[in-house]
C-alpha cells in the first residue's frame, strides 16, 4: 500500500511537471491557455483566474493542459497555437520533454549528496557487506526470492553457521553443500530475513550453483556544492544509455519483431519502484530520476499522440512549406493513441501474466 501511494505521488509529479512545462511557455510566448488539470476528470471543482480555468479531479495520476489552438481551432486568431510561427509551436511541444529532464537532473543532484551506489573495488573492503548483484532467471536464488541488493550476513547448512566476510566465502560455502538445503540469512534495506534454497549439482554453463553475481556495494557521497555537476553528468549518461536502450530495442522490433529487453507497463513500474524502496532512499530517489528521464525520451519518439509526433508533423510542415490539413493531423494521432494505449494494455496483461 505504502508503494502504490508512492508511485501515485511519484507519477502525478512527473507529469504535473512535464505539463507545466507546455503551461509555463505557452503562456511566456502569449499563447491562450484555456484549462491547467490536476489529475484526470471527472472534475471535482474548478476555479477560474486570469483567464485559466484551473480543475481538480477525481482521477490523482497525474494532469492535463489544454492550449488553445493545438487541435486546428482559432487559425488566424494570435491567440492560438496553430497560427504561430513553428518554432514557438517547437518550444511549447519540446518545454514538457526539457522538463522532465530538469527534474531527472534534481533528482540525480539530491542523490549524490545521500549517496549513490556503487560496486566497491578489491575484496578487502572492511565494513562493507557482500552483496547480491545479479541474479540469473529460474536459479536456486530467483525461486528463494532473492533480489538485487540483497546483503548477505551469514549462511548455514547442518550444524554449521558462516557469518560472510567475503565472496569467497560464499562460494565455498556453497559449493560444500551442493545438492543439500542450505539457509541464508539477508538484509535488504531495514528488513532481516532467511531464505532457503538447494545449490544445484550439476550447473549451467555460465552459471554458479544458486545463480548469483556477487560484489561490495558501497554509497559515494558527493559534497552540496559539486552535486549540481554529478547530477548533469549521471543525467547525460542516462540520456545515452536510454536513448542506445530505445534504439536497440526499435531495431530489433524491425529486424525479428521481438524485443531484446524487457518492456515494463504500470505492473511493472510498480514492482520495480517496491523493489527500490525496500533498498533505501538512494536507490528510490535514482529511480525517480530514470523514470523521468524515461518519460522525457518517450515523448519525444516521433510516435503520433505524443509531442514527439507534433514535432514530426511541424519537420513535414517546414520540409513541405506548408501545414498539414489539421483534420488529417488530429486523425492520425487520434488513431496513434489508440494504438499506443493498446500497447500499454498489452504490455500491462503480460506484467500480469509474469507475476502468475
Amino acid at each position: 500500500m505504502v508503494t502504490l501511494f508512492l508511485i501515485i505521488i511519484v507519477i502525478s509529479i512527473l507529469i504535473l511537471v512535464h505539463e507545466w512545462g507546455h503551461f509555463y511557455s505557452a503562456r511566456r510566448l502569449g499563447i491562450k491557455v484555456e484549462e491547467f488539470g490536476f489529475g484526470f476528470p471527472p472534475k471535482v471543482f474548478s476555479r477560474v483566474k486570469n483567464g485559466i480555468t484551473y480543475s481538480f479531479n477525481l482521477l490523482p495520476f497525474g494532469g492535463f493542459v489544454k492550449i488553445f489552438g493545438e487541435h486546428g481551432e482559432g487559425e488566424g486568431d494570435q491567440d492560438s497555437f496553430i497560427s504561430r510561427p513553428a518554432w514557438q509551436r517547437f518550444v511549447i511541444l519540446g518545454a514538457g520533454v526539457f522538463m522532465n529532464l530538469v527534474l531527472a537532473w534534481v533528482f540525480f543532484s539530491a542523490g549524490s549528496v545521500a549517496g549513490v551506489p556503487r560496486l566497491a573495488e578489491g575484496e578487502n573492503v572492511s565494513g562493507i557487506p557482500v552483496s547480491i548483484i545479479g541474479i540469473m532467471p529460474d536459479s536456486p536464488a530467483d525461486k528463494a526470492g532473492i533480489k538485487f541488493g540483497d546483503m548477505i550476513l551469514e549462511m548455514r547448512a547442518r550444524d554449521i553457521s558462516l557469518r560472510i566476510e567475503s565472496k569467497d566465502d560464499v562460494r565455498d560455502f556453497v559449493d560444500a553443500y551442493r545438492g543439500e538445503e542450505i539457509t541464508m540469512a539477508l538484509r535488504r534495506g531495514e528488513e532481516i530475513r532467511e531464505v532457503t534454497l538447494k545449490p544445484r549439482v550439476n550447473i549451467p554453463e555460465g552459471e554458479g550453483p544458486i545463480g548469483v553475481a556477487l560484489g561490495r556495494i558501497e554509497f559515494v557521497k558527493t559534497p552540496w556544492y559539486l552535486a549540481p555537476i554529478e547530477g548533469g553528468r549521471v543525467l547525460v549518461r542516462t540520456v545515452s544509455a536510454i536513448v542506445l536502450g530505445f534504439w536497440e530495442l526499435i531495431r530489433e522490433l524491425a529486424v525479428s519483431g521481438r524485443a531484446p529487453v524487457a518492456v515494463s507497463g504500470p505492473v511493472g513500474i510498480f514492482f520495480m519502484a517496491d523493489d527500490t524502496r525496500s533498498l533505501g532512499f538512494t536507490y528510490f530517489i535514482q529511480f525517480v530520476g530514470i523514470l523521468s528521464v524515461n518519460l522525457a525520451i518517450l515523448n519525444f519518439l516521433p510516435i503520433p499522440a505524443l509531442d514527439g509526433g507534433r514535432v514530426l508533423f511541424l519537420a513535414i510542415e517546414k520540409i513541405k512549406g506548408s501545414r498539414v490539413s489539421p483534420r488529417i493531423e488530429n486523425a492520425v494521432h487520434a488513431v496513434g493513441f489508440v494504438l499506443f494505449v493498446f500497447l500499454m494494455i498489452l504490455i500491462t496483461y503480460r506484467d500480469v501474466a509474469n507475476i502468475f
